[in-house]
């Protein structure tokens, strides 16, 4: 049995190591498109699900996969294209509140228990030379919503409510649970 990490996410990898488990790290390669017209915290809980099944595995391997979307105004915001979109996602964030939503799926054999977990969020007002001094620094271009918690936008969050590492992308102590649940003995 093989526990297997479906995401290239380096902040993913540092929470699952958190656990002292050893797992491999396989790139689940999907379309992670999804369809606006349903609800985002049900599309980002399916794609995680798609990116566990594509990941190749043997019988009783556990594999956990995620995905994080930002949304504020039932605007859904992944990874930014470019830096001209990461600042546009970081001028509607400015003074709002919003929800980062990651859907988790562990699988083994036939068994899957996706959830999504959801932590609010209110940024303080941005300037615009803070949201160019940001975006300058490359950090937002490969996070959801363009901004990093852990990392320079810790200066934007005025207020949170849910599990801070969902905002990372993994929210853990429910990762822990469903894991005791699919797969007690490793636990």
């Amino acid at each position: 049995m093989n526990l297997i990490l479906a995401s290239q996410s380096p902040r993913r990898k540092a929470l699952l190591e958190l656990f002292r488990l050893p797992f491999t790290v396989q790139v689940a390669d999907i379309d992670e498109t999804m369809d606006l017209n349903k609800p985002p915290y049900d599309e980002v809980a399916r794609v995680s699900r798609c990116k566990a099944e594509a990941v190749e595995r043997s019988v009783g391997d556990i594999v956990i996969a995620a995905d994080t979307i930002v949304v504020c105004e039932g605007n859904v915001l992944g990874k930014p294209r470019d830096a001209a979109d990461a600042k546009a996602m970081l001028r509607l964030l400015s003074g709002r509140d919003h929800q980062v939503m990651t859907g988790m799926c562990v699988l083994r054999g036939d068994t899957a228990i996706t959830a999504t977990e959801v932590t609010d969020i209110h940024f303080r007002e941005l300037s615009d030379a803070e949201i160019d001094a940001y975006v300058a620094t490359g950090e937002p271009m490969d996070k959801a919503g363009s901004y990093g918690i852990q990392g320079g936008a810790a200066l934007f969050a005025e207020k949170m409510v849910g599990d801070y590492y969902n905002v990372m992308g993994l929210p853990v102590c429910r990762l822990w649970k469903i894991l005791h649940e699919i797969a007690p003995e490793l636990i």
